[in-house]
């Protein structure tokens, strides 16, 4: 077993989810001059896409991939392509009990460790809170022609998250995480 040194591989913590995306439209309040009503038109379709991210605590670094499904093999692209990223740290990534983050074919890389959360506490992992911030800010009262023009825009709005930081870094650094680090 190799020992890692936080002298020569700096530790990154960071927390995983994935989110489904798609053509079903969330309807929300609106405002509206009075006395016009708000039309916000709504469709129901079952086709998704599925975003994978992680933030980084004390950073709020956001690293995501669109993937077809949620499974052992989208999961392994994700890890292989986050461990890609940060070659010269240790990273611990905490994530909840899905059945494909613990498949036996599942091959953790090597600079990488995997912390599952206790089963059914979603409310301990700030990434739900990034995926409730960009569902608010991106998708509420829209309505997509087709998943190829989903996709698009949430490639977009993905994009604006990774490019903000200090945003992510507001919603996900949570009190009793930082303690937990310090």
């Amino acid at each position: 077993m190799r020992r890692y040194r936080s002298k020569y591989f700096p530790l990154r913590l960071i927390f995983q989810d994935e989110a489904r995306f798609g053509l079903i439209s969330d309807a929300r309040r609106c405002w509206c001059h009075a006395p016009e009503r708000p039309v916000c038109p709504v469709t129901i379709s079952h086709q998704a896409v599925y975003a994978y991210a992680a933030v980084s605590i004390g950073s709020g670094q956001v690293d995501s991939l669109i993937l077809p499904g949620v499974n052992t093999a989208c999961m392994q692209i994700f890890l292989d392509e986050i461990a890609s990223r940060y070659p010269q740290e240790k990273l611990v990534m905490v994530l909840d009990n899905a059945g494909w983050h613990l498949g036996k074919d599942l091959r953790v890389p090597k600079n990488m460790r995997l912390l599952p959360l206790p089963p059914y506490s979603p409310e301990l992992n700030p990434m739900e809170n990034v995926w409730d911030a960009l569902r608010e800010q991106s998708f509420h009262n829209r309505v997509f022609e087709g998943l190829d023009q989903m996709e698009a825009h949430l490639l977009s709005a993905l994009q604006e998250i990774e490019k903000s930081p200090c945003i992510t870094k507001a919603i996900s650094d949570w009190p009793w995480i930082l303690e937990a680090l310090s």
